[in-house]
């Protein structure tokens, strides 16, 4: 298939700089805090309008059916939002590691409603867009949200946060983590003390499910003891995948060489592990689309 008619969109992915579990409510939904960080690296997006009110995903993706597809069900729900006329033909190339905990699928049907707010001319306002896709996901919003985040609540609460320039080097060990399982575990902690952005910055603070995740899955635990010779990782969201922070794009890329070039990381995991270098991103690259 050839994309020439495509018009691309970039979906960013992200990363859990720490993440506090500070209550439940009583409805079973999680209290958190959290930064969220995005990331110059992730899938894109391809879309085709189309004037005949159809919706396609180009191809399959194997093991979800297109019903299920987060990036077709942003379309239709905005299709209904709105009463557009129009319709799309959709493509995502991926790069994102799935269920690594990076925000993949999230950031895709976010792109998807940012980028129909354009193509289709809905000029719908942020606010709005973030209201259309918080029916998709927690994570769906921050995206739509577009900056840095200073997260709270059950992860709806966004407060913009300014953050230094910095190199990641992000790994996923080809594991699968149930994110629903780590949440309902009783070794996982719920009453961590809120903290603040100055606890933030002097890096006083940590990941809850990173404890349950370790003594469950050796491999995460492995590619965080890893990577720590070479600065201090942590696990992002429920894993699988573990970040560390650089100063510098040589350093981050001298350590992703030795994943990608030696296969060291590979052998002392025992599994199949990717890896990139990604460098933060101060603002999503669709935010102006949206107002």
């Amino acid at each position: 298939m050839t994309l020439q008619d495509f018009q691309a969109y970039p979906a960013p992915a992200k990363i859990n700089l720490f993440l506090h579990i500070t209550g439940r409510r009583p409805d079973g939904y999680h209290l958190l805090q959290s930064v969220f960080r995005l990331l110059d690296f992730g899938d894109t997006i391809h879309i085709r309008p189309r004037a005949d009110q159809a919706i396609h995903r180009t191809e399959d993706t194997p093991g979800v059916p297109e019903a299920s597809d987060l990036c077709i069900r942003a379309a239709h729900l905005l299709k209904q939002h709105t009463g557009s006329q129009l319709g799309a033909d959709i493509h995502v190339t991926k790069r994102t590691p799935m269920g690594g905990g990076l925000g993949g699928g999230s950031s895709d049907a976010a792109s998807v409603l940012l980028a129909l707010n354009r193509l289709w001319k809905l000029d719908l306002h942020r606010e709005e867009l973030i209201s259309v896709g918080l029916k998709l996901g927690a994570d769906v919003p921050f995206f739509i949200f577009g900056e840095n985040a200073w997260v709270e609540g059950i992860g709806e609460k966004l407060t913009s946060i300014q953050l230094p320039n910095t190199h990641y080097v992000v790994i996923t060990p080809r594991i699968h983590i149930s994110t629903a399982e780590i949440f309902a575990s009783k070794q996982l902690t719920r009453d961590t003390n809120p903290t603040t952005i100055a606890a933030f910055l002097r890096d006083l603070v940590h990941n809850d499910l990173e404890t349950v995740v370790r003594r469950q899955y050796p491999e995460v635990e492995k590619c965080i003891d890893w990577l720590s010779q070479f600065s201090k990782a942590r696990m992002s969201g429920s894993g699988a995948s573990v970040f560390a922070a650089f100063d510098n794009q040589e350093a981050a890329k001298a350590v992703l060489a030795r994943i990608n070039e030696t296969r060291e990381l590979q052998q002392y995991v025992d599994c199949d592990v990717s890896g990139f270098h990604a460098k933060g991103l101060d603002q999503h690259p669709l935010h102006s689309f949206a107002n």
